[in-house]
């Protein structure tokens, strides 16, 4: 870490120099920056950070006096006074608080018990509450890897599911569930991105909700990751790292043994605790969008105006009520019962808010850096060296192995797509600019690259907490999700990015990444057996 520390003092010191030079290159130097940074100091707020930084030291030249001035006037003031920006933020803290709630009432541990007190083969069992838990907190991926570990990790235990299987199942069904839903702490996140992305071009009225929208069917990898977790539990698939933890013979438990497993948790609030306030999140959000956006008369609804609508909505507006409102219920659903940690509700509340200052710090350190991109012409210098040198239909499949590559040696997610993001959309919009499908298709190859360093980098927070919620090593964890993890992007760019940039439709390459995904376990046991030996 010290000589990572040095490195990036050298690269701060380097910008001064560059400063001096006149160079189309050096509009890129920003992000070069803050991918070496996040990479050597493994943090991705620092890094995002220097990289805006030694940006605006360009901007101003070298000259230290007017890099201040531009930081805070130029950078800084915008990012910090757009209404949009501002909303977007609000929205996140408010969901940290929101989550927290939903915790605290142990409506998910009910959920939980009433599903496994309807089972005899309790094991597998077992393996479903862990994928089903990532499904139901789908609104944030951390916290369904830390709840779902905790609450699992006693019954699996004594089932004999190992804690590294454990460990993968919340894993890899968290992050990949959150980049998905219309509705999660990321997706204020994503787009805020993909709308820096246009502001790089100067399109100020894009639609990044809709963009949103029509991405998630694209979003190979996190849905081959969630196919893969089912199948796995279904064929008990295993690599040649994970048999090493799956050894172990479930013992035979007693009805004692069963009961008190089921009952590890002291609550006895009920599931209304948990679905009402998210129904109102959901309903909220799909009401305020059609209601905020139509054009016209609301009714008679159909789905033509409904598409305008959410196009035409002001989703950061929406998504900033819908939460409040989601709040009051989450609060006034979970207001008497007593956490584990004996706080109030209200402290609880706040207590989910400060777990969300650091994220939310990422989100204003990546404004910062794509204003300076903004300011240094990047999206320009890209798309001209680019242009007619790469392929449109190889782009989202590049974009795609460009992002497994950043997330994996940041172990960041959200860096990932403050770095790429920005640069992505007006490249896209260079090659192909009159295509919505391609421009979906490479916003959903950020995502899905993005969330592989989730799932298997070795300095992820999202793979350390789940080992420590599941109490098994990081290392351990990082070597047994790796394969999956492989796995599935494998299939992800072979099945899904290469066929849908040559003109496949998404939902084709859905079902051919699925039919391939299929016949792993039967290609495992006739190859894969020979190849661990």
């Amino acid at each position: 870490m010290r000589y990572g520390k040095i490195l990036v003092f050298l690269l701060f010191i380097t910008s001064f120099v560059l400063s001096q030079l006149d160079s189309p290159l050096l509009s890129v130097w920003p992000s070069v920056v803050a991918l070496l940074s996040v990479l050597l100091l493994r943090k991705a707020l620092p890094g995002l950070f220097i990289g805006a930084i030694c940006g605006v030291i360009l901007i101003a030249e070298g000259n230290p006096i007017h890099s201040l001035f531009i930081f805070f006037y130029d950078v800084l003031s915008p990012a910090l006074s757009s209404s949009w920006n501002l909303s977007i933020l609000a929205f996140t803290l408010l969901l940290g608080g929101f989550s927290a709630l939903l915790e605290k009432g142990g409506g998910f541990e009910i959920i939980l018990k009433n599903w496994l007190s309807k089972t005899d083969n309790l094991s597998k069992k077992v393996e479903w509450s862990a994928f089903l838990l990532g499904i139901i907190c789908f609104f944030d991926g951390l916290a369904s890897s830390l709840l779902g570990g905790r609450a699992i990790r006693p019954l699996a235990d004594k089932t004999g599911l190992s804690r590294a299987k454990l460990a993968y199942l919340v894993d890899s069904t968290g992050s990949a569930i959150a980049c998905v839903a219309i509705m999660s702490t990321w997706i204020a996140y994503q787009l805020s991105m993909i709308r820096e992305g246009f502001l790089a071009v100067e399109i100020v009225h894009a639609e990044p909700f809709t963009l949103f929208l029509s991405s998630i069917p694209r979003n190979f990898y996190c849905w081959f990751t969630l196919i893969l977790v089912v199948l796995t539990i279904r064929k008990s698939l295993n690599f040649k790292s994970m048999d090493k933890f799956e050894i172990k013979i479930p013992k035979n438990i007693t009805e004692n043994e069963v009961s008190d497993a089921k009952n590890h948790t002291k609550y006895t609030t009920g599931q209304s605790r948990v679905l009402i306030p998210m129904a109102t999140l959901i309903s909220c959000l799909f009401i305020g969008l059609y209601f905020n956006g139509v054009q016209g008369t609301a009714w008679p609804v159909n789905f033509l105006k409904i598409k305008q609508a959410f196009g035409d909505a002001e989703s950061n507006i929406v998504l900033l009520f819908s939460s409040i409102l989601a709040c009051i219920i989450a609060y006034l659903f979970n207001r008497n019962p007593i956490s584990a940690s004996g706080l109030s509700p209200r402290k609880e509340f706040t207590k989910g808010i400060g777990r969300f200052i650091t994220p939310s710090l990422v989100l204003i350190a990546a404004w910062f850096l794509s204003g300076t991109l903004r300011e240094l012409g990047a999206a320009s210098f890209l798309s001209q060296a680019l242009n007619g040198s790469l392929p449109p239909a190889l782009f989202p499949v590049s974009v795609f192995l460009l992002g497994v590559l950043i997330s994996f040696t940041t172990g960041t997610s959200w860096g990932t797509m403050g770095v790429l993001m920005p640069l992505t959309i007006p490249v896209c919009l260079s090659l192909a600019p009159d295509s919505n499908a391609m421009m979906a298709s490479a916003i959903a190859a950020v995502f899905s690259g993005a969330v592989f360093g989730d799932h298997c980098s070795p300095m992820s927070d999202t793979t350390i907490v789940s080992a420590v919620a599941c109490e098994i090593s990081p290392y351990d964890h990082f070597r047994t999700q790796l394969p999956y993890a492989l796995l599935a992007a494998s299939v992800a760019a072979l099945a899904g990015f290469i066929p849908m940039g040559l003109g496949l439709s998404p939902w084709v390459c859905l079902l051919l990444g699925t039919l391939t995904l299929l016949c792993v376990p039967w290609f495992r046991d006739k190859f894969l057996a020979h190849w661990g030996k």
